[in-house]
C-alpha cells in the first residue's frame, strides 16, 4: 500500500514537547465542499494550517500520512486493520503517540482490532473522526481533531496520559475496545457502556487515571497481523427459523461464531436449537454468547437456557461489546490452532476488553 506524507510543525519553539504520526485512513472529518460544485472531496492536509490555524497554538510536531486509495468505513477490512497497525509498529520508535482519522461506521471495529494487534502497547493511539466534514459550517470536525492531538501528545512526569488504543469523540475518550457506536444523527456518536469513560474535555481534560491502562515501557511492542475471516456473528430473534440458524452453523470452513444472545445470555430452548448448537460445538466451532443489550452482561447459568450452553462449551463474553467479540475472536483463531486454547482466552480478558 502506498502513502502520502506531509510533515507539520506547529510551533514556533526550536523544540517541540511531542511528535505524532497522523493516519488518515478516509471518512468523513477529511472531507470539505469543492468550490467549484459543491461536492464533497478529500481535504489535502498539506493545508491544514489554513482550514484549522488553532493547530498553531499547540506544541507538537505532526506527520500525516494518507492512504492512497481512501476507505468509506462501511468498506473497511481486516487488511486495512493490518495496514494501520503496521504503520504504527513501524514508525512506533519514532513517534510519541499516533492518531487515526477514521470514518465512524466501523471505528469501533478498528480500535477493537487494533487492541489485539498491538500487545505490549506503552503510547497512546487514538482513533476520531466526524459526524460533519471538516468543511461544514457547524462541523465537529475541529474539536474532536484537536483535542485528540492534545490527549495523544499529553504527559504526566513525562509519561503519557493514555498509553493504550482509545476513541475521541464529542468530547469524551473511550477505551477503544469498550467502544460502540449509537448514534447516527447526533454528535454523540460514541458510549461505553459498561466501561468508565478515560478522560473528559470541557474547559480542561480531566482524565480518570484509575481506569487508564499502566504505563508499561520496559515491555516490547509485539504486532499480531493476521485474523481468521472464517466467522459469523449470529444474532438471535424470536421465530428464528431452523433454516437460518443451521445455514450460518453449517457454512463451510466456519471456525467461530458470536452469538448475540437475549438479556443476560439466554437462547431459545427448542431441541432443534439445542441440538445445532451441539453439533457445531462437536465439530470444533468455537461459539462466543454476547449479548444483545448495550448494558450489563451475560451471566452464565443463571437461566436453563444458559446452563446448556456451560454444558456444550460455549464462553461466556461477559459485558464484551460484539465489536470487540469478532475481533477478538477472529484474531484468536489466526494466533491458535488448538480449539481448546481458543476458548480459554476467549474467556479471559486480553487487553481490558472485558470484566
Amino acid at each position: 500500500m502506498t502513502y502520502q506524507t506531509v510533515k507539520i510543525k506547529t510551533s514556533s519553539s526550536p523544540q517541540t514537547a511531542a511528535s505524532i504520526l497522523v493516519i488518515y485512513t478516509g471518512g468523513t472529518l477529511g472531507m470539505v465542499y469543492d468550490p467549484k460544485d459543491g461536492h464533497l472531496v478529500s481535504f489535502d492536509f498539506e493545508h491544514i494550517l489554513e482550514r484549522m490555524p488553532e493547530i498553531n497554538r499547540l506544541d507538537f510536531e505532526l506527520t500525516v500520512v494518507t492512504f492512497h486509495e481512501l476507505i468509506d468505513s462501511s468498506d473497511m477490512k481486516p487488511a486495512n486493520w493490518t495496514s494501520i497497525a503496521r504503520l504504527i509498529y513501524q514508525n512506533y520508535p519514532h513517534y510519541d503517540s499516533f492518531v487515526i482519522i477514521h470514518g465512524t461506521d466501523t471505528m469501533a471495529y478498528t480500535a477493537s482490532a487494533l487492541s489485539f494487534m498491538l500487545e505490549n502497547l506503552s503510547k497512546p493511539v487514538i482513533l476520531t473522526g466526524a459526524q460533519l466534514p471538516i468543511g461544514a459550517a457547524r462541523t465537529d470536525a475541529r474539536e474532536n481533531l484537536i483535542t485528540a492531538l492534545e490527549i495523544a501528545s499529553a504527559k504526566l512526569y513525562g509519561e503519557p496520559r493514555v498509553p493504550e488504543v482509545c476513541l475521541y469523540f464529542n468530547s469524551y475518550l473511550l477505551r477503544g475496545n469498550r467502544a460502540k457506536k449509537i448514534e447516527s444523527a447526533h454528535f454523540n456518536a460514541f458510549h461505553s457502556e459498561n466501561y468508565p469513560v478515560l478522560a473528559h474535555a470541557g474547559i480542561r481534560i480531566d482524565y480518570q487515571t484509575p481506569f487508564i491502562r499502566d504505563y508499561q515501557p520496559e515491555r516490547t511492542l509485539l504486532l499480531h497481523p493476521d485474523f481468521d475471516e472464517n466467522v459469523a456473528i449470529l444474532t438471535l430473534f424470536p421465530g428464528i427459523s431452523p433454516r437460518l440458524v443451521e445455514s450460518v452453523l453449517r457454512t463451510e470452513n466456519l471456525r467461530g461464531v458470536v452469538l448475540e444472545t437475549f438479556g443476560s445470555g439466554n437462547t431459545p430452548t427448542a431441541p432443534w436449537f439445542l441440538n445445532c448448537l451441539r453439533e457445531a460445538a462437536d465439530r470444533n466451532v468455537v461459539l462466543f454468547n454476547v449479548s444483545q443489550c448495550t448494558g450489563g452482561r451475560v451471566m452464565p447459568g443463571r437461566y436453563q437456557s444458559s446452563r446448556f450452553l456451560q454444558e456444550i462449551g460455549v464462553i461466556s463474553g461477559s459485558d464484551i461489546t460484539t465489536e470487540a467479540a469478532i475481533t477478538k475472536l477472529m484474531h484468536l483463531l489466526a494466533k491458535e490452532n488448538n480449539p481448546e486454547s481458543v476458548r480459554w482466552n476467549l474467556g479471559r480478558s486480553i487487553c481490558g476488553e472485558m470484566s
